[in-house]
């Protein structure tokens, strides 16, 4: 191998020595604030039940219940699709895979609330039944891949309950087992980062007590009120939420109904497609980029039942608000009923399926450098890897099918989807 060739260049090299000790703090907090996409699957949806009503057989429920609906209101891939507007070469596969999906895998994400949907008179025996229930699923294999509780929040008023429902389920868990994957807690309606510090100081508390490892606990952050996106002193306060959970923060959800009436929007206009609701998610979008925490639209309350016209109606306006919230990289919402499950799949399978061939072609070429009529960077690259990943882990794609189609296995998809810092930027060079 030849000598290279020596370029002239008009700076000594103590220039560039001093430049990078002037930004290693700079380095140290981008390495830290923003580590990027942890690269795990994220559930298309939240469902939640309140913890007075959840039984052992809730999650095999709500997928017979939504099973159901389907057999009542459409029960074939044609009703399906007309109702929905779904395209007919989409229409039976997609049918096929709901239905696979509501028998296989009805919820995703479950949390038991013990906030604005608890109506028991005690709390403490709920929550610790909820725990046991938890352990149990998790033991005989019928639990949602992710699973935990929504508490009260921090303010004063409800503060100590929040606190104590917290510690008797955490509790219950550890003395059933310990603390199962897939834990998810909710802390709901935040108005101060001094919240968001006080509950990290209620996970270093109990992990301590029980000799886990520190950061074992994290938590998701509802955003149900304005000062939660624009602080009094006229800062991002979501962005310092983040920062005050200490790398905890898993989740920002958004709180459809608190938010909204938060800034008077009458009741007939509370929607997740309002401006208002816009808006938030954008601040809540852009303060969680990067830095490994995901985002979460919010649900509807029109709710598919009664007549199959009004069910059809009902199914066409989460249908389209899932497809909206999907466009947006709203990859997870919240579903408050049985009803709402068919939609949801069908919303993200069709999502997913329709983009397949197109992603798995753009990427497959930019792998093998072989061009085309799109000219994809790294960014690019890595937001094409997250797709395909997110549409097998749903159910959406199968394996084979992108496998064939790229030349790509699962670990060659996640080093496209989830790069280490510096490697987008490195390779772009």
């Amino acid at each position: 191998m030849g000598q290279q060739e020596k370029v002239p260049t008009s700076l000594a090299g103590a220039v560039s020595e001093d430049i990078s000790a002037s930004l290693a703090a700079v380095d140290a907090e981008l390495e830290r604030r923003y580590p990027g996409d942890p690269g795990t699957r994220q559930p298309v949806h939240t469902v939640y039940v309140p913890g007075d009503a959840f039984e052992a057989g809730t999650i095999r429920s709500w997928g017979d219940r939504a099973l159901a609906a389907l057999d009542e209101h459409a029960p074939d891939a044609a009703s399906f699709a007309a109702a929905l507007g779904l395209p007919d070469a989409l229409a039976q596969d997609v049918y096929d895979r709901v239905v696979a999906k509501l028998r296989r895998e009805p919820v995703e994400d479950l949390r038991i609330d013990f906030e604005d949907g608890y109506t028991g008179t005690d709390e403490d025996r709920d929550a610790a039944r909820a725990a046991r229930l938890v352990t149990e699923a998790r033991r005989d294999g019928t639990a949602a891949p992710y699973t935990g509780i929504r508490m009260k929040c921090m303010e004063s008023a409800v503060r100590d309950r929040g606190i104590r429902t917290t510690d008797v389920f955490l509790t219950g868990l550890m003395e059933n087992g310990g603390l199962p994957e897939g834990l998810v807690l909710t802390l709901p309606k935040v108005t101060y980062p001094e919240q968001v510090t006080a509950f990290v100081r209620l996970l270093e508390a109990f992990e301590k007590a029980h000799g886990l490892d520190a950061g074992r606990l994290g938590f998701e952050i509802q955003i149900e009120t304005s000062q939660s996106i624009l602080a009094a002193d006229g800062t991002a306060a979501v962005a310092r939420m983040i920062g005050a959970a200490e790398g905890r923060a898993t989740g920002l959800h958004y709180g459809t109904f608190d938010y909204s009436a938060c800034l008077g929007v009458s009741a007939a206009y509370q929607a997740s497609d309002h401006p208002a609701a816009d808006h938030a998610k954008a601040i809540m979008q852009v303060a969680a980029a990067g830095t490994g925490v995901r985002v979460s639209d919010g649900s509807t309350n029109v709710l598919p039942v009664g007549t199959t016209a009004h069910v059809h109606e009902a199914w066409r306006l989460h249908y389209g608000l899932t497809r909206r919230a999907l466009a947006r990289a709203y990859y997870q919402g919240w579903d408050m009923h049985p009803g709402h499950i068919p939609t949801r799949y069908a919303a993200v399978f069709a999502f997913y399926r329709e983009g397949f061939e197109t992603a798995a072609k753009r990427l497959a070429a930019y792998a093998n450098h072989a061009g085309g009529d799109v000219m994809d960077e790294p960014a690019t690259a890595k937001a094409l890897g997250s797709y395909l990943l997110r549409g097998i882990d749903c159910g959406a794609l199968d394996t084979a099918e992108v496998d064939a189609l790229t030349g790509l296995d699962r670990a060659a998809l996640h080093r496209f989807a989830a790069p280490r810092r510096g490697d987008l930027t490195a390779s772009a060079e």
